[in-house]
């Protein structure tokens, strides 16, 4: 009888599978695929998944060795988990033991056991729900803590608490013993035998109804739908009633979200409308509650998981609906390691489940709409705001000539302080932050730029610092030129923290919050700023490309985008769709309850074909013209593109590394798939590394994966290769 062949993923850079023989003295057949092995391999041993058993080897049987033990008594991962972690490893030309490892949580790659312990909840007692918070004001962390438990409705577990505030414990403590909090251990119960509902739906109007029916329809069934839903149309208010009917029937439901700062508000909604356990996936959790979420989910004790891109892996025991929000946010993109689309990889994991997906955005991806007019997706429309809420007054605001005031024309001083009288709030929007992009000698002209880097240091005025957002370096602020030794420095260009201050000169008795990465640092501080927002003790919001998202500002009258020229202009194609998005985005802020919205552009460039198509006819003409651009110059979604990037430490290594590519490519290329370049990329040099890349572009995608099927398994073999950082982007959002 031949021997068994264990067959197995490892995580490792390497493009295949690895050969074991079955444990010693244990039946192989006996085991499943999808088990985690514990391998020797090297003079290590490491965590493996099998994933086939067979009876034939590239290696004799004497040398191969014993898998040393079998971690699961059953699959940690089941057929369908491993066909499309298969499918996605052979799309993305990524090596199968390292996507496997996205998919899993840490503490299961490390071969620890699956475990799940109850999971602490802590509620209001009588007492805490009529105790006032100011109370406490001398002890301001049990203060902000208690204000927690009396704006939400419902108990809190200990992964919301770490998800508000990373250092909640002592401060729960002290409340625990003034007898304000009690704690509750909770017992994970079948998510089939709890009650669905805690407060019914809203009413919906004709349009949301018709997507609820059109999407409940396919319950059970494979289809692709495209939410295309105006700023405050009520597309959530969609998900909860489709998501009631799939809880309905016993399943569970998927929600993905592009950032972690979205994922509190949406949690609130759903804690508010269902009854069932919702479980939370992304970084701002332990690695504990990570694995406990993921656990609840595969044994179906949880009914629904909200989570960021990597939470799209997560097994499922009963699945029925999954829904991406944003669908069109560069975010679902991974951008280093396994280059994943979470978005296309949703659509694949529909499709093998027999399930619906719903793809909800208000200004969706030129892809999605491409794939709407193939009918591969189905559109549902919502083209009101929901309830009173009007649709916001868009205006260009020509700054040409005009004075300007560290970013803020007269007139749009003019404007904030009409919107202010009236106790309405005023939203800015700068994609920028820190003080300014640029700190140069007004006399000689140095400019103080990155050493490791192609790109200027940005000053960061109160930490008296430059940073390079790039490679995060840093350096003291300086006072005194260092070619000259005796010019001025000065800072050029508008970066949050400078518009900050000028805000704060121009109206003194305003107050204004700054939302960007670095005024959110520390754990808790946004969903505290929203929460002052909201109750009305902030006149003016500033920030970064966090507000273009999902927050729901009742009382933000007039929004005003500082800069929108500075995206108008560049060499990646994407810019352009990527403008208009967060344009559109930025604009829904605008007038969400009764009172009507305005949303000014302070512009430059008043004429631009892009800013004149959005105000005069709105995002759909934009994408309908932008697609047809794409289409004469036979870009993506109407051909298909792989990005080889490559950097080295030495500029001539990446040199090296093509010209032995190019044979290779020469020789397997049928002609049909263009080779773009090798080119420096557009920041040819970060982070001390030389970085070039190579563009393959063809309009047939099963082409272009068979010819970077056989370059990738050629590249392994180039001693080149081992002299440079390479890796593939298939679909690249950028080509930065």
């Amino acid at each position: 009888m031949k021997p068994l062949i264990f067959k197995v993923a490892l995580p490792v850079p390497l493009y295949r599978l690895f050969d074991y023989l079955p444990p010693e003295g244990v039946d192989g057949a006996l085991i499943k695929p999808g088990v985690r092995l514990e391998v020797p391999f090297g003079k290590d041993t490491k965590t493996a998944v099998l994933i086939e058993i067979c009876e034939h080897s590239e290696l004799s049987t004497d040398k191969l060795k014993h898998v040393l033990s079998v971690l699961d008594d059953k699959p940690l991962l089941s057929a369908k988990d491993l066909q499309l972690l298969q499918w996605a490893s052979h799309y993305y030309h990524h090596p199968l033991g390292e996507v496997i490892s996205t998919a899993i949580p840490n503490a299961l790659r490390q071969g620890k056991a699956m475990t799940i312990k109850a999971e602490k909840h802590y509620a209001l007692t009588e007492l805490g729900r009529t105790t006032d918070s100011n109370t406490l004001k001398r002890s301001p962390k049990q203060k902000c803590v208690l204000d927690k438990f009396q704006s939400s409705t419902l108990d809190l577990s200990e992964a919301e608490l770490t998800a508000w505030n990373n250092h909640w414990r002592p401060a729960v403590t002290a409340l625990i013993r003034k007898e304000l909090v009690s704690i509750e251990l909770t017992e994970s119960v079948s998510a089939e035998s709890k009650a669905i509902i805690r407060n019914p739906p809203l009413n919906c109007n004709s349009q949301q109804q018709q997507a609820i029916d059109s999407v409940c329809q396919k319950l059970g069934q494979f289809g692709v739908f495209l939410l295309e839903g105006v700023t405050g149309s009520g597309k959530t208010e969609v998900y909860l009633q489709i998501i009631q009917s799939v809880l309905a029937r016993g399943q569970q439901v998927l929600i993905l979200v592009p950032e972690i700062t979205l994922t509190p508000q949406l949690e609130d909604r759903f804690k508010q409308r269902f009854a069932v356990d919702i479980a939370l996936s992304h970084s701002n959790l332990t690695d504990k509650q990570r694995q406990a979420a993921w656990v609840q989910m595969k044994q179906g004790t949880c009914s629904i998981m909200l989570g960021t891109r990597s939470a799209l892996f997560t097994p499922l025991k009963n699945p029925g609906l999954i829904i991406l929000d944003e669908e069109h946010d560069a975010s679902f993109k991974q951008q280093e390691g396994f280059r994943f689309s979470a978005r296309d990889i949703a659509v694949v994991r529909a499709k093998q489940l027999h399930i619906p997906v719903l793809l909800g955005s208000a200004t969706p991806s030129l892809e999605s709409l491409y794939n709407v007019d193939k009918q591969r997706y189905q559109l549902l429309h919502l083209p009101e705001r929901a309830g009173t809420a009007l649709a916001p007054v868009l205006q260009l605001m020509d700054i040409r000539n005009k004075r300007i005031q560290e970013g803020l024309s007269e007139a749009l001083v003019v404007e904030m302080h009409k919107t202010l009288a009236k106790n309405e709030q005023v939203l800015l929007f700068l994609n920028r932050r820190g003080f300014a992009p640029t700190l140069i000698c007004h006399s000689c002209g140095w400019v103080a730029r990155c050493q490791r880097c192609d790109a200027n240091m940005v000053i960061h005025f109160d930490e008296a610092h430059l940073k390079c957002h790039h490679c995060g370096q840093e350096q003291a602020l300086l006072k005194q030129c260092p070619a000259c030794k005796a010019g001025e420095l000065i800072p050029l260009g508008l970066g949050t923290e400078r518009v900050e201050k000028a805000l704060a000169d121009i109206f003194k008795d305003k107050v204004t919050v700054r939302l960007d990465r670095d005024s959110t640092q520390r754990k808790g501080s946004l969903e505290n700023y929203l929460q002052q927002i909201n109750v009305g003790q902030v006149d003016i919001i500033l920030g970064t490309q966090m507000l273009a998202k999902g927050h729901h500002f009742p009382n933000v009258t007039l929004v005003a985008i500082l800069d929108v020229d500075s995206g108008l202009f560049s060499i990646d194609f994407h810019v352009a769709e990527k403008l208009a998005q967060m344009i559109v985005q930025v604009s829904g802020r605008a007038g969400r309850a009764e009172k009507p919205g305005k949303v000014i552009m302070q512009t430059r460039q008043p004429d631009h074909p892009l800013l004149v198509t959005l105000i005069q006819q709105g995002y759909r003409s934009f994408a309908k013209s932008a697609l047809q651009e794409r289409k004469a110059a036979a870009l993506p979604p109407f051909s298909y593109q792989a990005l080889l990037r490559v950097q080295s430490v030495d500029i001539k290594m990446p040199q090296d590394f093509f010209k032995a590519l190019a044979g290779l490519i020469e020789k397997h290329n049928t002609g049909q798939t263009q080779i773009l370049g090798p080119v420096f990329a557009p920041m040819a040099r970060r982070a001390g590394l030389y970085r070039y890349q190579l563009l393959f572009q063809n309009v047939r995608r099963q082409e272009l994966h068979v010819l970077l099927d056989a370059l990738i398994t050629e590249i392994a073999k180039l001693k080149q290769a081992k002299k440079v950082r390479w890796s593939l982007d298939v679909d690249p959002v950028d080509l930065y």
